[in-house]
């Protein structure tokens, strides 16, 4: 008598608890579908691996290499994991890691092609396993993290790579959530800890913010306290996120102070970074291109002819990357983020086979240091005349200790040098380059130890008549109808701002 009561007590909170879950579950949704105007409750870790592990519907894997079984560890910890967690594996050695995926093709056992294999792997062999018995009622996922976490000597780069491939109905096809982390904290241990809470967010944003891409990325760092860690790279993908934009979704990533940096390249595919730039030759230009001109076609072609002739070109070797590079500052109207106005920018310069990447860096020097830490090789940056003379101003940097000689050992290192593009403001005006800039009498010495020492290099081979056709010249004749704009960009340019009507361009008015 005793047991059937107890039996029908365990029943009576079963049903409690799923009545809970699907309660828990609308909050969730009416909150996504509010909006952000509405503050929703902040879950910690412990909170949302509960509130998972009480969804029956939801069951996969941990497949963790390099930072601990955090992540597991956090739904064990909360109670109720025997309801998600399938199994859990870490697989240290390499050898038993190359048995259960395979050899990885670059040999690098951090990196995302590593985090794919164990994906395929782990999310196969577990619909191959379970679809049968539990197919029906289930939702599979398989959690994977590859990561290299501060090791004894503390010299080297903590970072990782984290992805779930997950399913939002039962039987169907599976999503990728993929992204690339940069551990900040000083001690191995608290990496560990923050890479836990980390794949609990990414879990249970998977399944309850998926809808919402900001909101999503937002919340993949509830929990962890500023400064810990830096997302620098994502990507969502599969049937029920084809709505996802990738690059807009990076740019976010920036926008939110989640990373410094995120890179597209001429395909428009986002990349992360340090993959991209590593041990790379770099020619950099910087501008807003909104549109690009002949300015800064020329700008591009000139700067790269000096660039090979300097550093060297191999194509085959793949060894040079050329970058257009827009702060944030630049997408930026009235604190209004127009996201459209921004993938303009990168559809254009894609398809003109250019990379693109977009940085909170406001001054040039941030920029060379940032460049510094990707260890990279040599690196030229490309630099309007009329810019310049703002970079050697020495009153935009009385917030550092050192001024502009600390500004200056910030940039100008035995890797880079800046190549300066000729400028004239009007067409009667003289052209102004390096060696007829105004030069203040506290840094000429300094001044002249650059461009001695070939720092502060010259393009030779410009186009002068091109010079005055600045961006913002371009739009104001765009929004008068005035169609001489024409001549100042290339032709990909006009059609595409023609065809896409963009930047305040339209039909009536103009040929």
């Amino acid at each position: 008598m005793f047991c059937k009561i107890k039996r029908a007590k365990l029943k009576h909170f079963s049903i409690y608890l799923n009545i809970l879950t699907v309660f828990l579950i609308i909050v969730e949704i009416i909150n996504g579908m509010s909006g952000e105007s509405i503050e929703r409750e902040v879950w910690d870790s412990n909170r949302k691996a509960l509130f998972i592990n009480l969804d029956t519907s939801i069951y996969g894997s941990f497949a963790e290499i390099g930072g601990g079984q955090e992540v597991a560890r956090c739904f064990f910890r909360s109670g109720g994991a025997s309801g998600t967690v399938a199994r859990t594996i870490s697989a240290y050695d390499m050898a038993f890691s190359d048995y259960l995926y395979g050899k990885s093709p670059s040999g690098r056992y951090v990196s995302e092609e590593r985090l794919i294999q164990m994906l395929d792997k782990e999310y196969t062999s577990l619909v191959e396993l379970l679809q049968k018995d539990r197919g029906v009622d289930t939702r599979f996922f398989a959690f994977a993290n590859t990561v290299a976490t501060l090791n004894y000597k503390k010299d080297n780069e903590a970072h990782g790579w984290l992805g779930v491939r997950f399913q939002l109905k039962p039987g169907s096809r599976p999503n990728d959530v993929i992204l690339h982390v940069r551990l900040l904290e000083n001690e191995s241990l608290h990496q560990q800890q923050t890479l836990g809470v980390l794949g609990v967010n990414l879990i249970y944003a998977c399944y309850y913010n998926y809808q919402y891409p900001n909101s999503f990325l937002k919340s993949l760092l509830e929990d962890i306290p500023d400064d810990r860690v830096e997302i620098d790279m994502i990507r969502m993908g599969g049937p029920e996120l084809g709505y996802v934009d990738n690059r807009l979704l990076a740019v976010q990533l920036v926008k939110n102070r989640m990373t410094t940096v995120t890179m597209f390249d001429r395909h428009g595919n986002v990349q992360q970074p340090a993959d991209m730039l590593y041990k790379k030759n770099i020619m950099v230009l910087r501008g807003s291109f909104r549109p690009i001109t002949y300015v800064g076609f020329d700008m591009l072609k000139t700067g790269f002819s000096l660039f090979r002739e300097e550093v060297g070109y191999d194509k085959k070797k793949k060894e040079t990357e050329v970058l257009c590079e827009m702060t944030l500052d630049n997408l930026m109207r009235e604190d209004a983020f127009d996201e459209r106005d921004f993938l303009d920018r990168v559809d254009i310069l894609c398809g003109m086979g250019q990379n693109v990447m977009i940085s909170h860096f406001r001054e040039f020097y941030r920029l060379a240091e940032w460049f510094r830490r990707q260890r990279t090789n040599q690196v030229r940056m490309v630099i309007g005349a009329l810019t310049f003379k703002n970079v050697i101003n020495k009153k935009y940097y009385t917030h550092l200790p050192g001024g502009i000689m600390e500004a200056f050992g910030k940039l100008f290192t035995e890797n880079l040098k800046v190549y300066v593009y000729p400028g004239r403001e009007k067409e009667q005006d003289a052209v102004t380059t390096s060696r007829n800039l105004y030069i203040d009498p506290g840094i000429k010495f300094l001044y002249r130890h650059l461009t001695e020492n070939k720092y502060v290099m010259d393009i030779p081979g410009c186009r002068e008549e091109v010079l005055p056709w600045f961006s913002h010249v371009v739009l104001e004749k765009i929004n008068k109808n005035d169609n001489t704009w024409e001549d100042m960009v290339p032709r990909y340019v006009s059609a595409f701002i023609k065809s896409k009507k963009l930047f305040g361009y339209q039909d009536s008015g103009q040929a």
